[in-house]
């Protein structure tokens, strides 16, 4: 018997499935890596850097809600992400040193299912290879391609960065979730394409 696991990309089937697929796998492993840890755990951080679980989960927050509004639509990516309500210091928002674990799963969580409706709502008026908001001082813009690829290049780098992390704060090693893992912090795992 073959065992489903819902954050698998399929073996074979379309350009789509396969870039939702790769995003999705490294959401729930970046996720995973992240889990059911108290503010303690997420303030760890490595040596001499200031990067800490916490933190990532507010960054990738904000990169999904930016990437989903702002330069997939032009749209403000919302009120957690308003500049007049930062500290003096700008990079005072993705510090997470003033949320706890409950605000930055929820962050994380509701801004992977928002991302997840957009991006479908936007397949579905045009597929891939649509223009987006964003673009470049020449008036070039890129395609729905550009922003899912971009999104997966930067969950593949702080993927990378939430192992070391997470092996710091209580060992957790390994490349994928088990195959029946589900948070036990923050929402279920609602935002994966089911096939």
């Amino acid at each position: 018997m073959t065992t489903t696991i819902p954050w698998e990309p399929p073996l074979a089937s379309t350009e789509l499935d396969h870039l939702v697929g790769a995003l999705d796998r490294l959401r729930t492993t970046f996720r995973w890596k992240a889990d059911g840890l108290d503010s303690a755990g997420l303030a760890q951080h490595v040596g001499a850097s200031a990067l800490t679980l916490g933190g990532l989960l507010k960054h990738l927050a904000a990169v999904e809600d930016t990437t989903f509004s702002w330069k997939l639509a032009g749209q403000h990516p919302g009120p957690m992400w308003d500049p007049a309500s930062w500290a003096e210091n700008e990079t005072e928002i993705l510090s997470a040193v003033h949320d706890t674990p409950e605000q930055l799963y929820a962050a994380w969580d509701d801004a992977v299912a928002r991302s997840r409706a957009r991006l479908d709502a936007a397949l579905a008026e045009g597929g891939l290879d649509q223009d987006v908001n964003d673009g470049d001082d020449r008036g070039n813009h890129a395609s729905l391609r550009r922003l899912l690829f971009d999104l997966i290049e930067e969950y593949g780098r702080h993927t990378g960065h939430a192992d070391l992390l997470r092996e710091v704060v209580d060992g957790r090693v390994g490349e994928d979730p088990p195959n029946d893992w589900r948070p036990v912090s923050g929402s279920p795992l609602t935002w994966i394409r089911r096939s």
